[in-house]
């Protein structure tokens, strides 16, 4: 009987161009059972004998670190038992079913080769898809194999093949250790930070208020610059500026060798003695060959800062875009420390396929012909080479930000093979009594590599009159030119992926995914040139941290957890060493900053307004019967002065008072929210937003989930059908959406448009025999829409023919003003609300009708 052995990729557009590869084009294709991935099958020969393959993936890591159910409750777990209460790995995807895919995959495998990405990342991922796998095929030290490669190509691929090795199980903890971590300090101080500063403020436009132990630096090497720029104090000084006049009559401005001077008294006695004088005398003439040395071999950190500086990209969206560019087989792998090609790297091969393109071919053809320079040696980490070309393409193959990275990737390999760019510079230096002066230019004599790096080209050539030495020139002015010292300019996005590289902060994978997070999260804003202006919230907070406990906005805190983690990947410490350690020293620090909280709290009170002084008045508290204050900064919200009570409320909609009506249960006025006449909306009471009064009612739900059996707001009053797509959720009529009338999923974003214009819609207490809920419609005469004229009519909106042109259903949008996606056609299943109240009969078979109703 054949073996058969799995292959997993990291992701679905990787797992097809390798078993292209492998299988020289004859692989066959199928879905697997969570239609995301593939799947690849070939026979091929491994290891003396013909196995079958399957080639599949996963979409990025199959597992995710959470803790377990109860301490997810904000409320009721006080943040410091985070950092010892029980985690568990949790499906990072659920709707991916990703662990029992591989597992029925993997049954009846003999051999299981990984080909995830070759960084700690990958090792981690490696172990997740093991797990996956082990009750479906005996994993045993001979079976399993990791394959390492740096680029998608045909030679690279059948190289890694050929030399499989094992996955590094030492890494692989090291993230999982980073992971836990991360995720226990972070939401430790997150959630004490958000619920007492959210409780507290009204217009900290923040739906989060984080911490970090690397987003956190980040966010503090803005707030420095920030602060250097706001106690910058201008100070003046003087520059003696003395122009000459050539033999020829041409006159040339010298730069004074003292270059400036504080003290204008000081400065003004330099020129008094100048003046004395009416003619310079030249000292000395000296030309000097000089280089501006090729660039070194492109790594991850330079390609990110370059993405930012020159081409305008921010950090995170250039590697998406490098990672795309690099499943596709155009780039080597562009996650690398790397700036040293290895002796064995095929330069020559590389460079030959770009040399017939049409935007730098002719350059290539020249180095070729000339010889290739060997690039400059860099620094060799240890992990990938340094990020390269892999395949010529064109500009038509690629969109806009792709071919522009893809453009300046291919152009930095060939700028690391060619020529030095030489000039010739020559410096005069003048005599004017006692004071030294001089004038400098450059002359070009071989572009070199900037011929392609065109940015980096001289723009003229600076040329300095034939002077001689011992030559008299007249003076014809000598000035003193007042100036300022400028303050820093806020840091760029380059300048502070080196600031983060430079301290530790982050790895050349996370380092983007931390500045987008400080960006994302209103700490700072991007300005013009891509530099990072903190806001009044990102500067608060680090000067909070400061005030409290200074390390936990320092970069040495984190560079040293990283040297630990380090030692972990190395195999020179216990994870659970390393953990324990690491986590007791937070801890520690955590409760002192609790302790420790007006500190921080004091600076917030001088920034942002209390709660009971923003908002308007909106609807009343059940409680006080007195009206609470609606506060639409995120993340929006109730709250009542009086009880000191906040209600968090659903975000990115529009809030109003529901028709003044009261919930039955607690007296609460009603609310309703929506996203638009294209998106959402719901009633629902604030008090049981935030607090469920049914066990089957999540928080968070309005009142088209509540299952109060005879509020006339309810999921019981207003429930039509089971959902046409998702499992568990029901389609409800929202009473206030009139005369847009729609029934909206209470799970997933499925609306369906009904009976527009109509006076009034309502839930009929009779059941169709499908198992919805029959609709009553009521049209006012002049604008009835209804067949014959008919002014009121009951039915069923999936199976009544009258109803057919009356019924449309969406993708529900998120916001207002948005264009919302095109619906897919409806699946076949149970109309009925799953048991709950009326309506449980099992339907007929309405997919004809269906079909036609919501194509």
């Amino acid at each position: 009987m054949m073996k058969r052995a799995l292959m997993v990729a990291e992701k679905p557009s990787l797992a097809a161009s390798l078993a292209n590869i492998l299988s020289n084009g004859r692989s066959t294709n199928r879905k697997g059972i969570n239609n995301a991935c593939s799947i690849h099958e070939w026979n091929m020969q491994f290891k003396g004998e013909s196995v079958h393959f399957l080639m599949t993936s996963v979409c990025g890591h199959v597992m995710s670190l959470d803790f377990v159910g109860k301490f997810n409750n904000w409320d009721r777990v006080d943040p410091a038992e985070l950092f010892h209460c029980p985690t568990e790995k949790k499906e990072a995807v659920a709707k991916l079913k990703m662990p029992s895919f591989l597992a029925k995959e993997a049954k009846g495998c003999d051999y299981l080769v990984l080909w995830l990405d070759c960084d700690k990342e990958g090792e981690n991922i490696c172990f997740e898809v093991i797990d996956a796998v082990r009750e479906s095929m005996r994993i045993t030290d001979h079976n399993v194999f990791r394959a390492h490669f740096s680029a998608i190509t045909e030679k690279d691929i059948k190289a890694a093949m050929n030399n499989l090795g094992k996955p590094n199980e030492n890494e692989a903890k090291s993230v999982d250790a980073r992971q836990e971590l991360d995720l226990r300090i972070g939401c430790a101080f997150t959630r004490f930070q958000t619920r007492f500063f959210q409780g507290k403020y009204g217009d900290l436009d923040a739906s989060l208020i984080s911490y970090g132990p690397c987003q956190t630096p980040t966010l503090g090497f803005c707030v420095q610059r920030h602060d250097e720029i706001q106690t910058f104090k201008p100070e003046p000084y003087w520059v003696l500026q003395v122009t000459v006049q050539t033999s020829e009559g041409k006159e040339v401005v010298l730069d004074w060798e003292r270059v400036r001077c504080f003290e204008k008294e000081i400065a003004t006695m330099f020129l008094m003695q100048v003046k004395e004088f009416k003619e310079a005398k030249v000292t000395s003439v000296s030309m000097k060959e000089k280089a501006k040395v090729r660039p070194l071999a492109l790594n991850t950190v330079e390609l990110m800062r370059v993405a930012s500086s020159g081409l305008g990209m921010g950090p995170h969206h250039a590697m998406q875009i490098a990672e795309r560019l690099y499943t596709q087989g155009y780039i080597s792998y562009p996650r690398t420390e790397t700036t040293h090609y290895p002796e064995n790297f095929d330069l020559l091969e590389v460079l030959r396929q770009q040399q017939h393109s049409s935007d730098w071919g002719e350059e290539v053809r020249e180095v070729l012909s000339s010889g290739i320079n060997r690039p400059k040696k860099g620094h060799d980490a240890g992990d990938h080479p340094p990020i390269t070309p892999m395949r010529t393409a064109s500009r038509s193959e690629l969109d806009g930000d792709a071919w522009r990275l893809y453009d300046y990737i291919t152009r930095h390999f060939i700028a690391t093979v060619s020529r030095d760019c030489t000039y010739l510079s020559t410096t005069a230096k003048f005599e004017i009594g006692k004071e030294v002066f001089k004038c400098t230019g450059k002359t070009l004599l071989d572009p070199g590599y900037t011929i392609v790096m065109h940015w980096q080209s001289f723009s003229k050539n600076e040329t300095v009159p034939p002077f001689s030495d011992g030559e008299i020139v007249n003076i014809q002015e000598a000035k003193l030119q007042e100036c300022q010292t400028c303050p820093p300019d806020y840091l760029t996005e380059s300048e502070l992926i080196t600031l983060m590289e430079k301290h530790g902060i982050g790895t050349d994978a996370s380092i983007p995914v931390h500045i987008n997070n400080i960006c994302q999260r209103n700490y700072v804003a991007v300005g013009s040139g891509r530099r990072l202006v903190p806001t009044s919230l990102g500067i608060v907070l680090v000067h909070g941290y400061q005030k409290i406990d200074p390390e936990l906005v320092l970069p040495t805190m984190r560079s040293a957890l990283e040297e630990q983690l380090n030692l972990i990947a190395h195999g020179q410490a216990s994870m659970h060493a390393v953990l324990q350690h690491s986590l007791e020293i937070f801890k520690q620090k955590f409760l002192y900053f609790v302790k420790n909280i007006e500190g921080m709290d004091q600076l917030f009170e001088v920034s942002f307004s209390p709660l009971a002084m923003l908002g308007k008045a909106l609807s009343r508290c059940g409680k006080c019967r007195r009206y609470m204050k609606y506060v639409q900064a995120k993340p929006a919200r109730l709250h009542c002065s009086h009880c000191d009570e906040t209600y968090s409320l659903p975000q990115n909609g529009v809030v109003r008072i529901y028709k003044e009506l009261k919930c039955p249960l607690d007296d609460f006025e009603l609310l309703s929210w929506s996203a638009g006449n294209k998106g959402k909306s719901y009633p629902l009471c604030p008090y049981c937003y935030n607090h469920p009064p049914f066990r089957d009612m999540k928080k968070g739900s309005g009142c088209n989930a509540c299952t109060h059996p005879s509020c006339p707001h309810s999921l019981n009053s207003n429930g039509v059908s089971s959902c046409v797509e998702c499992d568990g959720g029901v389609l409800v009529l929202d009473p206030a959406s009139g005369p847009k009338w729609k029934l909206s999923c209470n799970r997933c974003d499925v609306i369906i448009h009904i009976f527009d214009d109509a006076h009034k819609v309502a839930v009929d207490d009779g059941t169709c025999e499908c198992g919805a809920q029959l609709i009553c419609v009521n049209y006012k005469e002049e604008r009835t829409k209804l067949p014959n004229e008919a002014t009121e009519l009951t039915g069923c909106v999936f199976c009544s023919p009258d109803f057919a042109n009356l019924v449309e259903k969406h993708r529900a949008i998120n916001r207002p003003n948005r264009m919302a996606p095109g619906g897919r056609a409806a699946r076949g299943r149970g109309r009925g609300r799953g048991g709950k109240g009326r309506g449980k009969g099992k339907p007929k078979d309405k997919m004809a009708q269906l079909a036609a109703y919501f194509v």
